[in-house]
């Protein structure tokens, strides 16, 4: 319907141009740092402005804090963050390879290394937090994820749970493994993307994110197990078998307040141009070629709700986000965005049938490439919703920043994208850090991953 009535806008624009007239954390916060280190930066670059309405609070430009001992590259020098106002932006801690990040019960935070083979502890202290391995020697880590005392480890090539108690970890279960990775003999050594994420529902079940073998490699929708897909293993064990499927690269995973499984997906690159018709210089069909001013916007990353045997399309179908497909400078509706057939991998449709797959819940900006997902609770005027690490694009012609995303609960889905908080990426292009994971904690922060700036920020609402 929203939809809708944006063609039925764009048309009554259109008629009028041609007659002429959007887990407990912490117990306390770490002692304030040294005010000497908290110098202005100079100019943060500019940020896509997030979509208007609800929920939103003015980005402002604020000094990063960081802490003595911590002010290794990049905070050599000083760095500017955009964050809502009144907030306050720290180093928190220094953890090589950050990447996914969980709270456990007793309020430490675990932050997963995949290229050390670890899963870290940090617990917060009157100095700043303490940080120990609190398990090693593992097969790219991950994924993390506590359901109640027992924490699940998403490696490489299997999913593990671990009983926690008294900051140590008990005999492992192997949930699942001979998942798909580089070794594995039918992949020949070629993985693009071998990490996972794991999550776990209300009723036990566990999800974990299988990503495909490549940009494009249709192959995967058939292998065993199913690679490109959302794998179930049922509540006290099983076989895991497909979820959802088509699912390019789910690195996002969680579960959302109603129960549900939601995904934040890393899609296609280099997307051929799928409509018959002219774009921008080609005067024929451009249909099939591949044409840089359309792959900047397209297709956009997904957050999608997940229901046994959904189908994320991928490679088949491409979610189009345009209010006129095809038309150049088109506006973008980024809610409930429907499907076209891709031409290289699907040019008569046959394939896949676009048309049957529900659109897509809600997007993002083409190749953001969205990475950790959690939901949570953030204080006014946030309120309930998905905090979304986004870590920024690596091939569009302007590069898309990174940042941390909120989008808003609303009536058991998730409303339009808001940037939490930015600045990451100068207007040059350049940048000082890439968030990967955003994880809401009792203390009010928010505390939010950094593999680029090797870094865990503690991002800290007013009198907190």
């Amino acid at each position: 319907m929203r939809r809708s009535l944006v063609l039925m806008a764009a048309a009554v624009l259109a008629l009028v141009t041609a007659c002429g007239g959007g887990a407990a954390a912490p117990q306390a916060p770490a002692d304030p740092p040294d005010p000497a280190r908290t110098a202005s930066a100079g100019p943060v670059g500019e940020q896509e402005p997030a979509p208007a309405g609800a929920a939103t609070a003015a980005l402002v430009p604020a000094p990063v804090t960081v802490p003595p001992g911590l002010g290794a590259e990049p905070f050599d020098v000083a760095r500017q963050a955009l964050v809502p106002a009144g907030w306050t932006m720290s180093v928190w801690a220094r953890v090589d390879g950050a990447r996914m990040a969980a709270f456990a019960p007793d309020g430490a935070l675990l932050v997963s290394r995949p290229g050390a083979g670890e899963v870290v502890r940090l617990v917060a202290g009157p100095g700043g937090p303490t940080s120990t391995t609190l398990v090693a020697d593992l097969t790219q880590p991950h994924g993390l994820w506590f359901s109640g005392s027992t924490l699940y480890v998403a490696e490489s090539n299997a999913v593990r749970s671990y009983p926690y108690a008294d900051g140590r970890l008990g005999t492992p279960t192997t949930v699942v493994d001979d998942l798909p990775d580089a070794r594995s003999p039918d992949l020949r050594g070629a993985y693009a993307h071998a990490l996972k994420s794991v999550a776990v529902g209300r009723d036990g079940a566990v999800y974990i994110s299988v990503g495909s073998t490549a940009n494009v490699s249709p192959q995967d929708r058939e292998s065993t197990p199913q690679r490109a897909a959302i794998l179930r293993v049922p509540p006290g064990g099983g076989p895991a078998e497909p979820y959802a499927r088509g699912v390019r690269n789910g690195t996002g995973l969680a579960i959302a307040p109603d129960g549900a499984v939601w995904t934040a997906v890393n899609n296609r690159d280099n997307i051929p141009f799928p409509y018959d018709r002219p774009y921008g210089e080609n005067d024929g069909s451009a249909r099939g070629q591949v044409i840089p001013d359309y792959v900047d916007d397209h297709p956009p990353e997904e957050l999608a709700r997940l229901y046994p045997g959904r189908d994320v399309g991928w490679p088949y179908c491409n979610p189009d986000p345009d209010v006129q497909p095809g038309v150049p400078d088109s506006a973008l509706d980024p809610s409930d965005v429907p499907f076209v057939a891709d031409a290289e991998t699907n040019p008569d449709g046959r394939a896949l049938d676009c048309a049957t797959l529900t659109p897509v819940e809600q997007t993002m900006g083409a190749h953001s490439a969205p990475l950790g997902l959690a939901f949570g609770t953030l204080p006014a005027p946030y309120g309930q919703g998905a905090l979304v690490g986004v870590h920024g694009s690596w091939n569009r012609q302007t590069p898309r920043a990174p940042e941390v995303s909120f989008y808003p609960w609303r009536n058991g889905g998730l409303d339009g994208q808001r940037t939490l908080v930015g600045g990451f990426q100068g207007p040059d292009g350049s940048r000082w850090g890439r968030p990967v994971a955003a994880v809401p904690g009792p203390d009010g922060a928010v505390y939010v991953t950094d593999d680029g700036a090797n870094a865990v920020y503690r991002l800290a609402p007013p009198g907190r």
